[in-house]
């Protein structure tokens, strides 16, 4: 079981550069000791963010600000998501439409309708568009809406799919968001 825990990131104190022993003097418990007197040693990514610590020989994930903090949805444009954030974006669009459009990076009517999805995420403001890259890592989400063929969007309403169209059918697709937002 990793242990997830946020971290301030205190460059007064400590050097971002690979392993170095954390420095925060007893800010922090783990396992009821101050990490001051743990031995573990900081992993960054190319942002230097924190993004993992090795701890009694393990390594644990160290949690951003970004994934702590409650999901928001952004209208307007697409927000790519996967199986973690799918659900929690859907409950943060609230009484929103949300447009799903569940694709793989092979699929050739996926790519011809993209740009259409695009524009439509700029013409309807008052809807949440996403987008699921239906790959091995996502299956477990693709699997559970129910998918069989690509491109297939899913129109949410409250938390609850209400609406499908499969295929790269643009008519359907207007048509579908225009019955959902008027409802």
């Amino acid at each position: 079981m990793a242990l997830h825990f946020r971290l301030p990131l205190s460059t007064s104190h400590c050097s971002l550069h690979s392993p170095q022993p954390w420095c925060w003097r007893n800010r922090y418990i783990i396992d009821q000791r101050p990490l001051s007197m743990i031995s573990t040693s900081q992993y960054t990514n190319a942002s230097r963010e924190v993004i993992g610590l090795r701890y009694a020989g393990r390594i644990v994930k160290v949690r951003s600000s970004t994934e702590t903090s409650v999901p928001s949805v952004v209208v307007g444009q697409i927000t790519e998501v996967n199986k973690d954030t799918f659900w929690p974006l859907v409950e943060a669009a609230g009484d929103k439409t949300v447009v799903l459009d569940m694709y793989t990076q092979w699929c050739g009517p996926c790519k011809i309708i993209a740009p259409k999805f695009i524009e439509l995420s700029e013409k309807y403001q008052d809807v949440v568009f996403m987008k699921l890259d239906c790959n091995q890592e996502n299956k477990p989400l693709a699997k559970e809406l129910g998918i069989k063929v690509v491109p297939t969007f899913k129109i949410l309403k409250n938390n609850k799919v209400v609406k499908e169209v499969t295929g790269a059918k643009l008519d359907d697709l207007v048509a579908a968001i225009e019955i959902i937002r008027s409802s």
